[in-house]
């Protein structure tokens, strides 16, 4: 399985590993060879290191795992070599407690079952082999390790919110409980702490949302070759088209089908005096009534009560870009034109929610 890391992260880990075994390898070789110890080096700590550097932020890589796991683990084997006179039996029993008392002390380390076993194969029948080297190994390899990912802008010790504590994401299709539930039904230990599994996930969340919504453009989704209506189309006869398709805009094109303006509910309600609620209906019927005259100070036709600056989008133009027109600026209902600056649909919020709608579902 590839790891998907770029080379500046591999080359982060690997510097690291190398100064942290270097800086423990040199002061615990000045100590036991001021003091006459040896081992001063053990190789589980080699292990230790991939997963302070290369992973600082597992839960199996933290300051009291590397330090306790360990420690705990060289206990166990030394425990192992005093009171199983047979190796390959102390071997496995050393292992098999080791795991089962950092389980009980939450000190999980992989690293510890092969300090456990390196134990029994070094014949290690004195409990000072837990201090030393392991407990003086495994301190300096985090405190390089604390040193280094910090310079390196990682974060260690990766400190974890308690569950249901962390702040719920807007918009999420999952809780933090929900998360706690799919672990406790997994029931394995994951080499990735809680936090940062729920991070990713959310991310994975977003990234799916993006791709759906995002490919889609605005003729993926427009209401095609709308009804609309010319400057000179009488109001009454715009109003009956309005009430009779249940629409609520139409837009007003000219003879090459190029949009000249708007005309909505709001434009004939406004013309109707909306302010004054009393008499609404007569005040509208009179709107659209023909009058008959041919000259008249009241509005007939569609172009003088239209709203003339239209906000239009392309028909190759990404639908998520029109969210924020929706939502911010007001509009309900934009015409979409083609290369051309011809009327070819429109979408109105209906339109822009279902989009949304269909793009969260369940693939």
């Amino acid at each position: 399985m590839p790891v998907r890391v770029d080379a500046k992260e591999r080359l982060r880990a690997f510097a690291g590993a190398g100064a942290g075994i270097l800086v423990a390898g040199l002061l615990s070789h000045w100590v036991g060879g001021a003091g006459g110890l040896s081992p001063w080096l053990v190789a589980p700590i080699g292990a230790s290191a991939v997963l302070v550097f290369a992973v600082p932020g597992s839960p199996l890589a933290q300051p009291w795992s590397v330090v306790g796991g360990n420690t705990v683990s060289a206990l166990v084997g030394t425990a192992c070599v005093l009171l199983i006179p047979n190796p390959v039996l102390a071997s496995a029993v050393a292992v098999g407690l080791a795991i089962a008392l950092m389980f009980q002390l939450r000190c999980l380390h992989p690293p510890g079952g092969a300090t456990a076993l390196f134990a029994v194969l070094a014949h290690a029948d004195q409990f000072q082999f837990a201090a030393f080297p392991v407990l003086a190994n495994s301190v300096l390899l985090v405190a390089a390790g604390i040193a280094y990912n910090t310079l390196t802008g990682r974060a260690y010790p990766h400190v974890q919110s308690a569950p249901g504590q962390s702040a719920p994401q807007a918009g999420a299709r999952f809780s933090a409980a929900d998360l706690d539930t799919a672990l406790a039904h997994y029931n394995q230990v994951l080499d990735v702490s809680r936090d940062d599994l729920e991070a990713l996930l959310h991310d994975a969340e977003t990234a799916a949302y993006e791709r759906k919504l995002g490919a889609l453009r605005c003729e993926d989704v427009m209401t095609r070759d709308p009804i609309a209506v010319e400057f000179g189309t009488p109001l009454a006869d715009a109003w009956a088209l309005m009430r009779k398709r249940g629409i609520k805009a139409l837009p007003v094109t000219d003879k090459a089908r190029r949009i000249a303006g708007i005309v909505t509910v709001a434009d004939f309600m406004r013309h109707a005096d909306l302010d004054k609620h009393e008499g609404i209906g007569e005040r509208l019927r009179g709107l659209v009534r023909r009058l008959g005259v041919s000259h008249t100070e009241q509005p007939e036709v569609v172009g003088q009560i239209m709203t003339r600056q239209v906000r239009v989008a392309s028909a190759d133009r990404f639908l998520i870009e029109l969210v924020p027109v929706f939502s911010e600026g007001g509009h309900h209902h934009i015409p979409i034109i083609d290369a051309d600056k011809r009327l070819v649909g429109i979408i109105t919020q209906s339109d822009l929610v279902g989009a949304l709608y269909r793009a969260v579902q369940p693939a």
